[in-house]
C-alpha cells in the first residue's frame, strides 16, 4: 500500500503539471497556429481514438446501451462545449487567467449539488464561495485587454463558462459511476460523443491549422503532440488511479499545482505581466477551494464515521484543462 501512495502522489504531482503546462502550451498554439475550434476538434478526437486503442488492453467492463447513449450524449455536450470553450477563451486572454477559472470547478460542482440534488449549505462552504466569487470578479474587472490577451473581458468570461460546463460533465460522470459503470467504459464514450460533435462543426467550419501549411514548423508541432498526448490523454489516465489511494484533502491541494505552474511558466516566457490583482485572486480562490473541501470533507466524516484510508474520493476533484 506504501509503494501504492508513494506512486499516487507521484503521479498527481505529473499529472496536474501536465494540467498547467497545458494552459501555457495552448496559448502559444492558439490562434496562429490553430484556431480554437480546430485545437478542440483536434484534442478531442485524438482523445477518442486513444481511449478505445488503450481500452482494447483493459479489462472488460460491463454497461448498458442506455449508459452509453448517456456518455456520449454528455460528451457531444459538455465535454466539447468544455474544450471549444475554454480554448477560445484562452485565445483572447492569459494561462494564468483562463488557469483561476479552471479551479473554480469544485465550487461549481458544488452549487449544481445544492441546486439539484439538495446538497447541504454550510457556514464554511458560504464563506469559501465568496471567496471564490470575489476572486474570480476580481480577475474579470481588473483585467485589461493588452498585447498579451487581446479581449480579456470576453476571454475570462468564456474560460468561466467552460468551467461550468466541465463541472456538469463531473456531476453527471459522478452519478454514472456510481452505477458500477467503467472509467474506460466512460472514457470512451464520451470523448467519442465530443469528437463526434468537433467533426460535425468542423465540417461546417472547416479545419483551419497554419501549423500544417507551408514550411515544416517542428517546434509548434511537436508543443501540440504534448498537447494531445499527455494533458489531454495521461492526466485523464493517471488522476483517477490517484484518486483511489489519496484523500480528497490531498488531491484538492495538488489541484493547485496547476494554477502555480501555469503561473510561474507564463511569466518567465512572457506570455503574461505580474499583477498584484492577479495574485490576490488566485489566492481567493485557493482559499475558498480549500474551505469547501474542507467543509465536505467534516460532513462525510461525520455521516460515514469512516478512517482516512476508507475515505470516499470525489471526482469533482479533477480539474479540467
Amino acid at each position: 500500500m506504501k509503494n501504492r501512495v508513494t506512486e499516487a502522489n507521484i503521479g498527481m504531482i505529473v499529472g496536474k503539471t501536465f494540467s498547467g503546462l497545458n494552459a501555457n502550451a495552448l496559448k502559444f498554439l492558439l490562434p496562429l497556429w490553430l484556431s480554437p475550434l480546430t485545437g478542440a476538434t483536434f484534442r478531442c478526437v485524438f482523445a477518442a481514438l486513444a481511449f478505445w486503442v488503450i481500452g482494447w488492453f483493459a479489462k472488460p467492463e460491463r454497461s448498458s446501451a442506455k449508459d452509453k447513449l448517456l456518455l456520449f450524449l454528455l460528451g457531444a455536450f459538455a465535454i466539447y462545449g468544455f474544450m471549444f470553450l475554454y480554448l477560445l477563451g484562452l485565445s483572447k486572454t492569459t494561462p494564468v487567467s483562463s488557469s483561476i477559472f479552471t479551479s473554480l470547478q469544485p465550487i461549481w460542482v458544488f452549487l449544481i449539488a445544492v441546486a439539484f440534488f439538495k446538497e447541504k449549505v454550510s457556514v464554511l462552504k458560504v464563506i469559501g464561495i465568496a471567496l471564490g466569487f470575489g476572486g474570480a470578479l476580481l480577475c474579470i474587472l481588473s483585467q485589461k485587454s493588452d498585447d498579451m490577451a487581446s479581449d480579456a473581458f470576453v476571454g475570462n468570461m468564456l474560460c468561466l463558462f467552460s468551467s461550468i460546463a466541465y463541472a456538469i460533465y463531473l456531476v453527471v460522470n459522478k452519478r454514472i459511476l456510481k452505477r458500477g459503470v467503467g472509467l474506460f467504459t466512460i472514457l470512451r464514450y464520451t470523448f467519442t460523443g465530443a469528437a463526434f460533435s468537433s467533426i460535425i462543426v468542423s465540417l461546417f467550419t472547416g479545419i483551419d491549422a497554419p501549423l500544417f501549411t507551408g514550411t515544416f514548423h517542428w517546434f509548434p508541432i511537436a508543443v501540440l503532440l504534448f498537447v494531445l498526448i499527455f494533458p489531454t490523454v495521461i492526466t485523464y489516465l493517471i488522476v483517477p488511479f490517484a484518486l483511489k489511494y489519496l484523500k480528497t484533502t490531498v488531491v484538492a491541494i495538488y489541484g493547485y499545482l496547476i494554477l502555480v505552474v501555469s503561473t510561474i511558466v507564463a511569466l518567465l516566457v512572457g506570455q503574461d505581466r505580474f499583477r498584484w490583482s492577479q495574485m490576490i485572486a488566485i489566492a481567493l480562490i485557493c482559499v475558498s477551494v480549500y474551505l469547501v473541501e474542507v467543509a465536505e470533507g467534516k460532513e462525510k466524516k461525520k455521516e460515514s464515521g469512516a478512517s482516512n484510508n476508507s475515505e470516499t474520493p470525489d471526482i469533482h476533484l479533477l480539474h479540467g484543462s
